[in-house]
């Protein structure tokens, strides 16, 4: 499908953009014209990514920052801003996982779920406001999951981490309209990535086939969804087109909530 410039002339800010809905997303927003500042907390990989949106004839900046300390990430959007000129939407992707029931997790586990995909959202939408307010539609799209709207077992931490971000985006998409900022959470299914694979081997005791046919029966559509399909939903609410949306959960998970 050809690029339609729906972020021409845009300054994006992706943070996690080293990783598999990171890189995709970044590299979708250039393609769409926008100038992103490819963030994560692995320099090395966010190089890869801002390499594949060089190679893909976009533009990008490379830019290392932990997103739960206030200091990395309030230095990475300022530079962001001066560099690219400005910031137009961002793309709060970056995440953790976590495993453990509330009977089991540990203190640490709970914290580090919490610090990155909670605080991490906070802070980096805290520093980008300043730079958002003077945008014309300015846009901030968080990362959810379905596990936020629905029970799933021995993941207490991220469940409840996530559930924190769509009550999050409610709040910042009242606070923030005034603005002139929209604010809209997507929450994805499983989405089939290297990082996956660990789970569907411990879901079927080893056998990666197995593991995946128990994970993609809960799935109407009969599948994972993939990186790009995440990155377009982003793109979506990011852009224009999601112009009177605000403070929406926007599912896209193959019809798992749907049962």
């Amino acid at each position: 499908m050809a690029p339609m410039n729906k972020l021409e002339g845009k300054v994006a800010l992706v943070t996690g953009a080293g990783g598999s809905i990171g890189r995709a997303a970044a590299r979708l927003f250039a393609a769409e014209g926008a100038s992103v500042a490819v963030v994560d907390i692995d320099m090395a990989a966010a190089e890869e990514t801002v390499g594949r949106i060089d190679q893909d004839g976009g533009n990008a900046l490379p830019l290392a920052a932990d997103v739960g300390s206030a200091d990395q990430i309030g230095s990475a959007v300022d530079q962001a801003a001066e560099v690219l000129g400005g910031l137009d939407l961002v793309y709060n992707n970056a995440g953790v996982g976590s495993r453990g029931s509330v009977a089991d997790a540990t203190e640490a586990d709970w914290d580090r779920c919490f610090d990155v995909n909670v605080k991490g959202t906070f802070l980096t939408s805290r520093a980008s406001i300043p730079y958002l307010r003077e945008s014309v539609g300015g846009s901030v799209v968080n990362q959810a999951s379905v596990a936020a709207l629905v029970g799933v077992a021995g993941m207490a931490a991220y469940g409840a981490a996530k559930g924190a971000l769509v009550a999050l985006t409610r709040s910042m998409a009242v606070d923030l309209a005034p603005l002139g900022i929209r604010v809209n959470v997507v929450c994805p299914g499983t989405v089939h990535t290297p990082l996956i694979e660990p789970l569907l081997r411990q879901r079927g005791k080893g056998d990666l086939e197995l593991g995946m046919k128990m994970t993609t029966v809960k799935y109407p559509i009969g599948r994972l969804g993939t990186p790009m399909e995440i990155a377009q939903a982003a793109l979506f609410l990011a852009s224009d087109d999601a112009s009177f949306i605000t403070g929406a959960v926007f599912t896209v998970d193959g019809g798992m909530t749907a049962q």
